[in-house]
C-alpha cells in the first residue's frame, strides 16, 4: 500500500540485473561452472591417459603377428596393415636383451616428446594433458610401457598426437556443453527454491518497512507474520513487534504533542497568574495575624510548586533539540551551587554531600547540567521529605560524586530515600512517566535525561532499595 504522494512513494522492486534473485541465479551458475571445472581437470587427463593406454594396448595386440612367424619377421604389407589397425607409425617389442620392430616402408619421421605410462602421477598427467591441448605444431610421441601380454616385455608405439589432441578438444565440449545444462538446471532449481524460501518473504519484509516508514500510523502497513519457526519467521515477528510499539508510541507522541501545545497556552498564562498570587502570599507572610503566619508558609509553598510545575512544562515543550555549549568548569563548585538550590529543608535534618574532588575540571554545558543536577537532586529531596507511613519528621542525606573511567565522566548522586517502585523502572526517565511527588508530572528527570543525552551520555539506575537509591551520569567529553 502507497502513502500519499502516489507511485514515489510506492515500493519498486530493484532492476533485474541487480536483484536478489538475479545475484542469486548468478552465483550458482558460476559456482556450479567452478565446481565442473574442479571436476574437468582431473578427467581431461584421465582420458589422455585411457587413449595411449588403448593405443599401447593396440600395439601389444599388433605385436603377436610377430610371434607367430618363425624368423620373428613379418612382410611389408604386413606390417603397413598391423600398424594401420595400431593407428601407429611403428612399434617395438623389448625384451632384456633382445628387440624387434614392426614398421612400414616410410621412416616415422622426428619423435617431439616420450612418455613412459609406467612412471606416473596425477600431477605430471594433468600437466602433460594441458601442454597436449596448448596449442603447437604437430608431432609424433614414443608412448611406452609393459606388455599386457607378459609384464616383463616393454612396448612402445610412436603415435601422431593429433588424432589424441582433437579427441581431447571433443571430449571437453562435450563436458562444456554438459556442464551449462547442468548448471543452469541447478541453478534455476536452487533460484525457484531460494526465491520461494528467502527472496519472496524478504520482498515481503522489504515491502512493510517501505510501507510502514511512508505512513507508519496505518494499520495495513505492518506486517503480517507467518507461522515460519526458521530465521525469516523470527525476523517477520520481530519487525511485526517493532511495528506495533512503534506505532503505539507515535500515537502517544502525537497525543502529548497535541496536549503539549494546548498545556503551553494554559501554562503560560497560569505562571502569570501565579506570580501574582506570589507577591500577595509574600505580603500575607508578614501579616500580624497568627492564624494568617500559620498558614501563609502553606500557601506560599504551594503556589512555589505550582510555579515550578508550570515553568517545567513550558521548558520541556519548548524544547526540540537541546543546544550544547561546552566550556571547562569545576564540577565541584556547580554541585555546590546546586546544592544550595534543590529547596532542601531549612532544619538542616537532610544532609548535601558534595563528595567530588576540588580539581576535577570538566568540558560540558554548565548551565545545562547545572539544570539537568538540579532535577536529579530535587527529586532526590522531595523523595527523601516525601517518605509515607513515618510519624516523624523524615531525614536522610543526598550524596554527589564523579570520576573518570576509561576516557568518560560519571556523576552519581546517591539518596537515602525509599527506593523506586519496581513497576516503573522502566519509564523512569520518560515524560510523565514518575514523580517524586503525588502533585509533579513527571518531567524533572524527562529533562535530565534529554540534557546527559545531548551530551553523549545517559542514565542509569545503578542500585535502588529500601536503603536509598543511586543514579549515576555518564558523558563524553570533547
Amino acid at each position: 500500500m502507497a502513502a500519499e504522494g502516489g507511485d514515489d512513494n510506492a515500493y519498486k522492486l530493484p532492476p533485474a540485473v541487480t536483484s536478489l534473485s538475479a545475484r542469486l541465479l548468478m552465483l550458482t551458475v558460476a559456482f556450479v561452472m567452478l565446481a565442473e571445472v574442479a571436476i574437468f581437470v582431473p578427467s581431461i587427463a584421465r582420458f589422455r591417459l585411457v587413449f595411449l593406454e588403448e593405443r599401447l594396448a593396440k600395439a601389444d595386440l599388433a605385436s603377436l603377428a610377430l610371434e607367430a612367424t618363425p624368423d620373428g619377421m613379418v612382410s611389408e604389407a604386413l606390417a603397413r596393415s598391423l600398424l594401420e589397425q595400431a593407428d601407429s607409425r611403428a612399434i617395438v617389442i623389448r625384451g632384456a636383451d633382445w628387440r624387434r620392430l614392426i614398421q612400414g616402408s616410410a621412416i616415422p619421421g622426428e619423435v617431439g616428446a616420450a612418455f613412459d605410462l609406467r612412471r606416473t602421477s596425477p600431477l605430471v598427467l594433468i600437466g602433460d594433458a594441458f601442454a597436449a591441448l596448448w596449442p603447437h605444431t604437430r608431432r609424433l610421441i614414443r608412448v611406452f610401457g609393459a606388455s599386457q601380454q607378459d609384464p616383463g616385455l616393454i612396448v612402445e608405439t610412436i603415435i601422431d598426437e593429433q588424432p589424441m589432441v582433437e579427441a581431447m578438444y571433443g571430449y571437453a565440449r562435450r563436458i562444456l556443453n554438459l556442464s551449462i545444462v547442468i548448471s543452469l538446471v541447478t541453478a534455476m532449481l536452487v533460484y525457484f527454491s531460494l526465491y520461494w524460501l528467502m527472496v519472496r518473504p524478504m520482498r515481503r519484509v522489504t515491502q512493510s518497512m517501505v510501507e510502514f516508514r511512508h505512513d507508519p500510523e496505518d494499520p495495513a502497513s505492518a506486517i503480517v507474520p507467518s507461522a515460519r519457526s526458521d530465521e525469516i519467521g523470527t525476523a517477520q515477528r520481530e519487525l511485526a513487534a517493532m511495528q506495533s510499539e512503534l506505532a503505539q508510541s507515535l500515537r502517544q507522541k502525537t497525543r502529548l504533542a497535541e496536549l503539549g501545545t494546548a498545556m503551553s497556552k494554559i501554562s503560560h498564562d497560569l505562571r502569570n497568574i501565579l506570580a501574582t498570587a506570589q507577591l500577595v502570599s509574600d505580603r500575607i507572610a508578614i501579616s500580624d495575624d497568627p492564624e494568617v503566619s500559620r498558614l501563609a508558609p502553606r500557601l506560599s509553598g504551594a503556589i512555589d510548586r505550582a510555579v515550578d510545575l508550570t515553568s517545567d512544562t513550558l521548558k520541556f515543550v519548548q524544547t526540540d533539540e537541546i543546544p550544547i555549549r561546552r566550556s571547562r568548569f569545576a564540577l565541584g563548585a556547580l554541585v555546590e551551587e546546586v546544592g544550595a538550590s534543590v529547596g532542601r529543608p531549612e532544619d538542616g535534618r537532610l544532609a548535601w554531600h558534595n563528595e567530588v574532588a576540588d580539581d576535577l575540571v570538566i568540558n560540558a554545558d554548565r548551565e545545562q547540567l547545572f539544570r539537568a543536577l538540579m532535577n536529579l537532586g530535587r527529586n532526590a529531596v522531595q523523595a527523601i521529605v516525601g517518605q509515607t507511613g513515618r510519624t516523624e519528621k523524615s531525614s536522610g542525606s543526598v550524596a554527589i560524586s564523579a570520576g573518570r573511567n576509561e576516557g568518560r565522566l560519571w556523576i552519581d548522586i546517591a539518596d537515602s530515600g525509599p527506593g523506586l517502585p519496581e513497576d516503573i523502572r522502566d519509564d523512569l526517565f520518560k515524560a510523565f512517566g514518575f514523580s517524586s511527588t503525588s502533585g509533579g508530572m513527571g518531567l524533572g528527570l524527562a529533562i535530565a535525561n534529554d540534557i546527559v543525552r545531548a551530551h553523549g551520555g545517559g542514565i542509569e539506575v545503578v542500585a535502588t532499595g529500601a536503603e536509598g537509591t543511586r543514579l549515576r551520569l555518564r558523558l563524553a567529553e570533547i
